[in-house]
């Protein structure tokens, strides 16, 4: 499903990724894990297709990087759920259109919008505040937001980029119960940190990056 195969890419300023090879299968939860500025994010970003290698290729589903122009990406983002550690929410929308909004840029008719926006509400616990603004509600809330929105197009696979990063202990012990959960529906997960106090559980792999190669 994702396939990553000897890829180097460096910043101008030197830093970057020197070998990197990951491969994740449907349905797994991986953790991307290393110090910060180890190059995680930029992992995250060869999937999402923000950056290209400079070495190696990258595969998503039928999107290869060798091959890949730029007028497919939309396509690509829509097979992909991304959510970060400040949230990325939309102020002047509420919870519900916060949501909705990525099925608006798809062209989703409105009844079967509607139906998804509701249902995944629904299972990240925060149907009853679909009509808040996100800055009624706490950080632990808001980041549920984003990952409802993360999941409304049905991903293949869920990107989470450091996302307890802004949360207290409760809060982030919640949307890491929550991953779990959506994990287990059947959802690929990988998961950026450098909290290896989060890293747990006997059905998942971690992938550790250190000195721009992953171990």
């Amino acid at each position: 499903m994702v396939q990553i195969y000897n890829v180097s890419f460096k910043y101008p300023g030197g830093d970057g990724l020197k070998l990197v090879n990951l491969n994740i299968g449907t349905g797994e939860f991986v953790y991307l894990i290393g110090s910060s500025g180890a190059g995680k994010s930029t992992v995250l970003k060869l999937i999402y297709m923000d950056v290209l290698p400079q070495h190696g290729h990258v595969i998503v589903d039928k999107f290869n990087s060798l091959t890949f122009k730029k007028r497919n990406l939309p396509y690509l983002r829509r097979k992909l759920g991304i959510i970060f550690q400040d949230f990325k929410l939309l102020n002047d929308r509420n919870v519900y259109e916060n949501v909705a909004f990525s099925l608006q840029v798809t062209g989703t008719k409105k009844r079967e919008s509607k139906k998804r926006v509701l249902r995944v509400l629904a299972e990240v616990g925060l149907s009853h505040k679909r009509n808040k603004m996100p800055l009624q509600l706490s950080g632990g809330e808001q980041q549920r937001v984003a990952i409802a929105r993360a999941l409304v197009n049905e991903p293949i696979i869920l990107l989470a980029d450091e996302p307890t990063g802004n949360l207290d202990q409760e809060a982030a012990e919640d949307v890491m119960l929550l991953l779990e959960k959506i994990n287990i529906k059947g959802t690929a997960i990988l998961m950026a940190t450098h909290d290896f106090q989060l890293v747990r559980g006997p059905r998942k792999r971690v992938v550790r990056i250190e000195d721009g190669r992953t171990i």
